[in-house]
Formats: structure tokens, C-alpha cells, sequence
């Protein structure tokens, strides 16, 4: 009997995820398969099993085609009955899941520039379903939504109101994650959720998230996912001055200042040695041991920044990739909050899939109500 399911593709900037649910309301998991460290040492597994003949040194495009091909596979009795998308930058106008027409995404190809390191790989994703199954329903989740409705505080520069009204303004990201943050805390820990949360996303790509009730109340990621904690490649807030002096001094190119500042900076920068986490544990060198302080103190730090947004902090959770398989990272941080009043510490474990195939199944459930 064929069973209709959702297709959820989740492109990081060193991941690639694809997830498929059976569509009905309790959205049971069918496959999953995923690709990590690209731009390093790849690794994919199927199902939870390792593909032993996968090339390691797959890009985001190759990693694309491979999960797809292994989606296909898999596919014996699913007929698709949609395909949702995690998009990071929304920009202004995308507050909610959006089918993806060719207006909307040529509306999304404009904010490329705000988000350079994920916003072409996850178009790529849309397009290449596009040609495959262009009858195909695809709908965008956005990493920006759930930061929408921020106080003006919490959304503005420090700029002309000229440029504020050309869209300069924080947007924040990660916002599925949170979103799911959110809601296992009400399904498994009632009676933290209504409180003061800091959520902690550490990953390649790593922000923090102040939430009151459930709602994102202020976040470290600005107007661009360069902003705030240093990350795997990324460096993270920065004076800057430093980026003029990096035009006008050392006379580098825009293009190569955004390649150091979005692929050479963060913990590779720092280290010398890799942006991988466990790489740098296990190195033990001077130089990786001072990213990792570095990574630590700064998110420290930024908690305590969100902990004042939100007028103190009952409870922090971590999630992500490091968040959630770091002990050592996790008690560092910690450690460096001992001054605060005590607070409870979660790990939730990440599911931004099935936080967009929930979406997906209400937004394609009512598409076809007749």
C-alpha cells in the first residue's frame, strides 16, 4: 500500500540532512540520512548506518545529489506529497512557511548576500527537486521567523534611520531549532517552559537565544549569521573598524574579506589546526586548546548578555552538534556561569526536520482541503 510522506532537506554550511516522514498527523520517521563535516573529512550515513563507499571530500552540491539518490532508493512504496526546506535568511517579508513559487524564490536569490554561506546551497535543493519533480509541492521554513517579532531594542543598529529603512537591521537565525527547543520544553519540561530560557545552538555554526514563555525575546546572530559567537569558520562579532582596516590598509578585496571573515576565522582561524570540535580536542596543541577557551568564554559571555534581555535565567539549554556531544565544552561554559544564581541545564537534542515536516504537513494538509 503506497503511504504519502514529506521530504525534509536541512543544508548547513557543513551538513546536509534529508528526512522522510510518513504524511499523518503524528508524522512517524521512515529514513533518514545525513552528511557531515563537508569541506572536510565528509562522513555519511544512511538509516543510522555508515556508507562505506561515499567520497569524503564531497561538496554541498555532491552531498545534495548522493541523498537524493539514496531517498530514491529507499522510496518503494512513499509517494511525495511534499518537500520542505529549511531556508535561512527571510528577510523581512517571510515570517511564516511559504510555498516556494518562482516569485518567492526570486525574492529569496536577493537575500544571498545576507546569508552567502547557506542561502545558495538551500535554493540549490529547491531547484534541483524543481527539475526532477517539477509537479512537486515545495515549502520554505525560515531560520529567521521565529526572531520576527523582536522589540525594536532588540532589533536595530545603532544607525541612521535611512538605513534601517533599507532592511539594515538584526534578523537573527537558527530560529527552527529554537522553535523546537520551545516546544520539547512544554512537551517534556513543563514546568521550565514559561521561564526565563537561553537557549545555546553550538555547532559550525553556533548563535544563542533568549526566549521568555516560548518566544524569542533577543538573539547573538544580527543582521548576517557572522554575527555574535565565533563559530566553526566564522568569526563572530567583530570591531568594525577591522574590516575597514582590512579594505583601506591592506587593500583586500570585498570577496576576500568576506571569504576570511565567513571561512578562515572562528575556530579554524583561532587554531590553525581544524573547525571541528572533536578534532580540536583530540589535538591537545597550545593553539586548539586557545579556541577552545576562546569558544567558551565568548559564549559565556553572550549568555550573560541574553540572561539581562530577559531579566535573569531559570534555565539553559543546549543543542546543536557541539551543545549536545561536547561534555567538556558544555561544563566549561557552565563553570564560567557559577556566579550567576543557579539554574537548571538541559541538552535537548536538535530536530529541526520534524519542526519543518510539522509545518510542511499542516501548510500541504490545507492546500489540498478542497
Amino acid at each position: 500500500m503506497t503511504m504519502n510522506a514529506i521530504l525534509v532537506l536541512n543544508a548547513g554550511s557543513s551538513s546536509l540532512k534529508a528526512s522522510v516522514f510518513e504524511a499523518v498527523a503524528d508524522l512517524p520517521l521512515l529514513a533518514s540520512g545525513r552528511i557531515t563535516r563537508i569541506g572536510a573529512q565528509a562522513v555519511f550515513s544512511w538509516n543510522g548506518n555508515p556508507v562505506a563507499e561515499f567520497p569524503t571530500t564531497v561538496d554541498h552540491g555532491g552531498a545534495l545529489r548522493e541523498l537524493l539518490t539514496w531517498t530514491e532508493r529507499s522510496a518503494n512504496d512513499w509517494h511525495l506529497q511534499a518537500v520542505g526546506h529549511r531556508i535561512v535568511h527571510g528577510g523581512e517579508v517571510f515570517s511564516s512557511p511559504t510555498m516556494l513559487t518562482p516569485q518567492v524564490l526570486h525574492q529569496l536569490e536577493t537575500l544571498i548576500p545576507l546569508a552567502p554561506l547557506h542561502q545558495p546551497t538551500c535554493l540549490a535543493a529547491v531547484y534541483a527537486i524543481a527539475q526532477s519533480h517539477p509537479d512537486l509541492m515545495q515549502i520554505g521554513c525560515f531560520d529567521t521567523a521565529f526572531h520576527k517579532y523582536h522589540a525594536p531594542v532588540f532589533q536595530h543598529y545603532a544607525l541612521p534611520k535611512y538605513l534601517r529603512d533599507q532592511g539594515i537591521r538584526r534578523y537573527g537565525f537558527h530560529g527552527l531549532s529554537y522553535e523546537w527547543v520551545a516546544h520539547e520544553l512544554v512537551r517534556k519540561h513543563p514546568q521550565i517552559a514559561p521561564g526565563r530560557i537561553v537557549a545555546a545552538h553550538l555547532g559550525n555554526g553556533a548563535s544563542l537565544c533568549a526566549m521568555l514563555a516560548g518566544k524569542s525575546v533577543d538573539t547573538t546572530m544580527g543582521m548576517t549569521a557572522l554575527d555574535g559567537l565565533p563559530m566553526g569558520t566564522r568569526c563572530g562579532c567583530i570591531d568594525p573598524g577591522v574590516v575597514l582596516y582590512m579594505l583601506r590598509v591592506l587593500n583586500l578585496k570585498a570577496e576576500r574579506v568576506e571569504q576570511i571573515l565567513s571561512c578562515e576565522s572562528g575556530l579554524v582561524g583561532l587554531s590553525g589546526v581544524s573547525h571541528d570540535v572533536q578534532n580540536l580536542l583530540e589535538s591537545g596543541s597550545t593553539e586548539a586548546n586557545f579556541a577552545i577557551q576562546f569558544f567558551c568564554t565568548m559564549a559565556a559571555q553572550h549568555i550573560a548578555r541574553m540572561a539581562v534581555s530577559i531579566g535573569g535565567l531559570d534555565a539553559l539549554v543546549f543543542t546543536g552538534g557541539i551543545g549536545e556531544h561536547a561534555a567538556s565544552i558544555r561544563t566549561q561554559i557552565k563553570e564560567m556561569l557559577s556566579f550567576l544564581v543557579p539554574f537548571e541545564v538541559l541538552v535537548i537534542s536538535a530536530n529541526e526536520e520534524r519542526m519543518i515536516a510539522e509545518h510542511c504537513w499542516t501548510l500541504s494538509t490545507q492546500q489540498v482541503r478542497p
